[in-house]
C-alpha cells in the first residue's frame, strides 16, 4: 500500500465533492477551523451557580408536593407527640402521685393505657371508610348528647376542680363527654353540611345557621352549666372553623361572634374565678393573696430551663410549686427540663401537624372531607393556641389540655381517633390511593420474587437422590 493511498484511508477530516468540467469527481477534505490565537481552546460555558437557600427551598417544594407528604407528616408528627407527651407525663407526674400517696408511675401507666387504646382506635378510623365516618356522626352525636345530660344528674355527675364534666366509669377511670361532644360536632357539623351543599341550600342564610348553630350552643349550654369555660371555647372555635370553610359571609360572621362574646361577658363578669383567671394575663408574681401563683410558676418554670433545660426528670417547679404540672401546664415544665429547643420542638409539631391539615382540606373534591378535615384541624390548633398562651401568660388559664400531649385519657382517645380520621382522609386523595396502590403491587412483586429465590435454593440444596 502506497503512503498516499495509506494517508487517504486514515485521514478522517470530512471532504468535499468537487466536479470540474468534463472531468472525473475530486475529492478535497474540508478545511478544518483554525484554532483561536495563543493555542487556547474555548472554556466550556457553565450553568450559573444558584442561591443554596433558593435550591434547598425547592427540593422541599418538591417533596412537600408527592402525593403521600401529608399522610406521612400527620402519623409521624402525632406519633412523636404522643410518645414525647409519655415521656413528659412520666416525669412531670411523679411527685404529684407521691403527694397522693401513689405508685411514681401511677399517672404514666394510666396515660400510657389510654394511649394504647387510642392507638387501636386511630388504626381502626383510618381503615374505615368515608362512608362509615359519615354514619356515625349522628349516632355519636346522640350518644355524646345523653352521657353530657348524664353528667348533670346529682349523684351521677362526678365535680373534679370546680367543674361537673366527669362520669365515674369504675375504679380510677372517669370519662369526660365534653370532650367528645368536640369530635360529635366536626362529624355532625360536616356531614349536615355536606348534605346541604349537594342540594345547593348553603346559598340562604337559614340554611347556613339552622340547625348547625342551635345544636352547638345547646352542647355549649351543657358544658357551661357544669363550669368548663376552656373546652366551651374550643367548640366555638370549631362552629367558627366550620362556617369560614362552607364561606358564610362576614355578616354572619360578626353577628354569631357578638352573640358569643355577649355571652361570654356575661359569664366571665358572673364568676369570680373566671374574673381572677382573666387578671393574671400578663401576669409575672404571684400577686396578692397568690391569686397569680400558677400563671406565676409557669414563667418561673419556662425562664429557668433556659436554651436546652436543666435536664429531663430535673424540674424544681413539680415539686408543689406549679399546680397541674402533667395536665395544663406540662409545657412549662416541658420548657423547664428541655429548654427552649424542646418547646419549640412541640411547636414544630403542631405546626407540621397543622399544615398537613389544611393541605388535605385543601386538595379534596370531597365536601364532607373538607368541611371535617379543616374542623379537625382547627379544634386542635385552637386547643394548642389556648393552652400554650396560658402558660406564656398571654392568655387567661382555661384549663384545656395540650392535644396528644397532656395527661388525660378522656382527651387523648377522641383526639387519636381524629387523628386517624385525617389519615384516612390524606389516604382518600387520587395521587395517594394512586400512590398506595403502586406501592403494593412493587412490594407485592418483590415478596413473590424473594419466595421464588428461596425456593429455588432448597431445590438445589437438596441430595441428589431426593424428590
Amino acid at each position: 500500500m502506497t503512503s498516499s493511498a495509506a494517508a487517504g484511508r486514515f485521514d478522517d477530516r470530512p471532504r468535499l465533492l468537487l466536479r470540474g468540467r468534463g472531468g472525473p469527481a475530486q475529492v478535497r477534505p474540508a478545511k478544518r477551523p483554525a484554532p483561536p490565537r495563543g493555542g487556547a481552546r474555548p472554556k466550556p460555558s457553565r450553568p450559573p451557580r444558584q442561591n443554596p437557600l433558593r435550591q434547598l427551598y425547592t427540593r422541599l417544594r418538591k417533596a412537600w408536593d408527592r402525593p403521600l407528604t401529608a399522610y406521612y407528616v400527620i402519623l409521624g408528627s402525632s406519633l412523636l407527640l404522643i410518645v414525647l407527651g409519655l415521656v413528659m407525663v412520666y416525669s412531670s407526674s411523679q411527685i404529684k402521685a407521691l403527694e397522693l400517696g401513689l405508685s411514681p408511675s401511677y399517672f404514666f401507666r394510666k396515660q400510657f393505657l389510654a394511649a394504647a387504646l387510642g392507638a387501636v382506635l386511630l388504626l381502626v378510623a383510618m381503615r374505615m371508610p368515608v362512608k362509615l365516618h359519615r354514619a356515625l356522626a349522628y349516632p355519636m352525636l346522640a350518644g355524646t348528647v345523653f352521657l353530657m345530660v348524664l353528667v348533670q344528674i346529682p349523684g351521677i355527675g362526678h365535680e373534679v376542680n370546680g367543674n361537673q364534666n366527669w362520669l365515674q366509669v369504675g375504679g380510677p377511670f372517669q370519662l369526660q363527654p365534653s370532650e367528645f361532644g368536640k369530635l360529635a360536632l366536626v362529624l355532625w357539623g360536616a356531614d349536615l353540611l355536606a348534605r346541604k351543599g349537594d342540594k345547593q341550600l348553603l346559598t340562604q342564610w337559614k340554611h347556613l345557621l339552622v340547625p348547625l348553630v342551635p345544636v352547638a350552643f345547646m352542647l355549649l349550654g351543657l358544658i357551661m352549666i357544669g363550669g368548663d369555660m376552656g373546652t366551651a371555647m374550643i367548640l366555638t372555635a370549631v362552629l367558627f372553623g366550620l362556617l369560614w370553610l362552607v364561606g358564610a359571609p362576614t355578616r354572619l360572621f360578626v353577628g354569631v361572634l357578638a352573640a358569643a362574646g355577649a355571652i361570654a361577658f356575661i359569664l366571665v363578669r358572673t364568676s369570680p374565678n373566671r374574673m381572677g383567671r382573666l387578671s393574671c394575663v400578663f401576669a409575672t408574681d404571684p400577686g396578692p393573696g397568690d391569686q397569680c401563683w400558677q400563671a406565676a410558676h409557669g414563667i418561673f418554670a419556662l425562664a429557668s430551663g433556659g436554651l436546652f433545660g436543666s435536664g429531663l426528670g430535673a424540674s424544681v417547679e413539680k415539686w408543689g410549686q406549679l399546680p397541674e404540672p402533667h395536665t395544663d401546664f406540662i409545657f412549662a415544665i416541658t420548657g423547664e427540663e428541655l429548654g427552649l429547643a424542646g418547646t419549640l420542638s412541640v411547636l414544630a409539631l403542631f405546626a407540621a401537624l397543622g399544615y398537613a391539615g389544611i393541605r388535605v382540606a385543601g386538595r379534596t373534591e370531597d365536601p364532607f372531607v373538607r368541611y371535617a378535615a379543616g374542623g379537625v384541624t382547627t379544634w386542635f390548633t385552637a386547643q394548642a393556641v389556648v393552652n400554650i398562651g396560658a402558660v406564656l401568660g398571654l392568655l387567661p388559664i382555661a384549663g384545656v389540655p395540650l392535644p396528644l400531649f397532656s395527661y388525660g385519657g378522656s382527651a387523648l382517645l377522641p383526639t387519636m381517633f381524629a387523628i386517624g380520621l385525617l389519615i384516612a382522609f390524606a389516604r382518600q386523595e387520587p395521587a395517594a390511593r394512586a400512590a398506595l396502590a403502586m406501592r403494593s403491587s412493587a412490594s407485592g412483586r418483590k415478596r413473590a420474587a424473594v419466595r421464588w429465590n428461596t425456593m429455588r435454593r432448597r431445590v438445589k440444596a437438596r441430595p441428589s437422590g431426593e424428590r
